[in-house]
């Protein structure tokens, strides 16, 4: 067995799992959600398995009888044992009791919300900071506290690091692999999602060829804010009979249930007229790497950065749309382990776009994305101009980029490359 790989997640996890009776890990397939959970499990029900399932559907004293905290893994196998849950933390809401994992939403059970009694928390594929390619020296926690940021630190890693993390995934099982075998893991991993996990969902696919397109379409369309008209458009060119639009709906809401997309919303700052903002998600798949196989992308089409236009985004280019998808994943991570929420902004003019909003009261970090190296004056104004516009708010600016070092422009921005920013 391999040993375990630490995870931001690990933290929050074992505090919130002290206090609180019940938490639920939810998440993609292979992230790494059934190793985080039994580090704090007593004992672990895998409900995968058949055996298992019946056991628990027919005989359910043998959960109140177990050792605590008890883990239910994949839970979404058997929907009543979250109902299960819920009574025990009705008459006993001591700490620690239930670990619940899940990669999927039963969509087709009638379960209580499960709310007051059961939190959430989300673990996603690994970010940069848990990748061990570079010691973080940037603090995003401490960005969001005042006069606590120190902004400094050389970066080993270059753009050609960066480039090959895009597309050896953020799997932990995937990442030891050759290429070849990356390459083939995340293909079959695509495949089981049409050809498995979508009947599993009870959304069954007449026709696998639309659904692998609207797939494409959507990677396409990382790190914008295309339409899913747009995206329907462009995964059936030149077809008079697309798919309804409650079909391509349904392909959308299944593929969050199961954790596959991982879009940011946006920014609606208080006392904002609600008119004049964009309101809608930038879309990202769960991983750069699954995108990067869907559009067939190899190292030299990563590197040059051409042959595939970004659907919706005319200033970036695919390389560009996928870094960008790298560190959404990381703040993401980030974020959720400083109690923060991640966000896009957007005018509804366009004239004003900031890639990211990290936000935690009344203080907020104001993030562009720059792939290159060097970063000049002129690509920092919308992160000035929003500085100005929200006064209310305590702004940090900060540019993320692919660069050697961590320091701070005279005009107060932070320049911080991706793999020394950490949580």
């Amino acid at each position: 067995m391999e040993p375990y790989q630490p995870r931001i997640l690990d933290r929050p996890l074992r505090e919130l799992a002290a206090e609180l009776p019940a938490i639920l890990i939810e998440g993609a397939k292979a992230v790494g959600k059934t190793s985080t959970a039994r580090r704090l499990a007593a004992e672990t029900v895998q409900l995968d398995n058949p055996v298992t399932r019946e056991l628990v559907e027919n005989s359910p004293e043998l959960l109140e009888r177990s050792a605590k905290p008890l883990l239910i893994d994949e839970w979404q196998w058997l929907p009543v044992v979250w109902d299960y849950v819920r009574r025990q933390v009705d008459q006993n809401n001591k700490g620690g009791q239930f670990l619940l994992t899940g990669s999927a939403l039963p969509r087709a059970a009638h379960i209580h919300s499960g709310a007051g009694r059961i939190v959430r928390l989300r673990m996603r594929p690994l970010s940069m900071a848990e990748r061990g390619l570079a010691q973080p020296t940037v603090s995003l926690i401490d960005l969001l506290s005042e006069g606590t940021a120190v902004i400094d630190g050389q970066c080993p890693l270059k753009l050609e690091d960066y480039l090959r993390e895009i597309l050896c995934s953020g799997f932990p099982g995937i990442r030891s692999l050759s290429m070849r075998a990356q390459e083939a893991q995340l293909d079959g991993y695509l495949d089981n999602i049409v050809s498995r996990e979508f009947p599993e969902m009870g959304q069954m696919v007449r026709k696998p060829d639309v659904l692998r397109n609207w797939l494409r379409a959507y990677a396409a369309a990382t790190a914008g804010t295309a339409s899913y008209q747009a995206i329907l458009d462009a995964a059936t060119p030149g077809e008079h009979n697309k798919p309804a639009k409650n079909t391509t709906l349904a392909y959308r809401d299944t593929l969050e249930s199961l954790w596959l997309i991982d879009k940011v919303e946006p920014w609606l700052p208080g006392g904002t007229s609600f008119k004049y903002l964009g309101k809608t998600p930038k879309h990202f798949l769960a991983d750069p790497a699954l995108s990067a196989r869907l559009l067939d992308i190899t190292p030299d089409r990563l590197l040059q950065g051409t042959g595939i236009e970004p659907l919706g985004s005319r200033e970036k280019t695919i390389t560009g749309c996928l870094f960008e998808a790298l560190t959404a994943l990381s703040l993401q991570t980030y974020a959720l382990a400083g109690n923060a929420r991640l966000r896009h902004f957007r005018t509804s003019s366009g004239d004003h776009e900031v890639d990211f909003i990290i936000e935690k009261g009344k203080a907020i970090i104001a993030i562009e994305v720059k792939i290159a190296p060097t970063i000049t004056g002129a690509e920092l104004r919308h992160l000035h101009w929003l500085e100005n516009q929200f006064n209310e708010y305590r702004v940090v600016k900060l540019v993320i980029n692919s660069g050697p070092y961590a320091y701070t422009r005279k005009d107060g921005v932070h320049i911080v490359p991706l793999a020394l920013l950490g949580p």
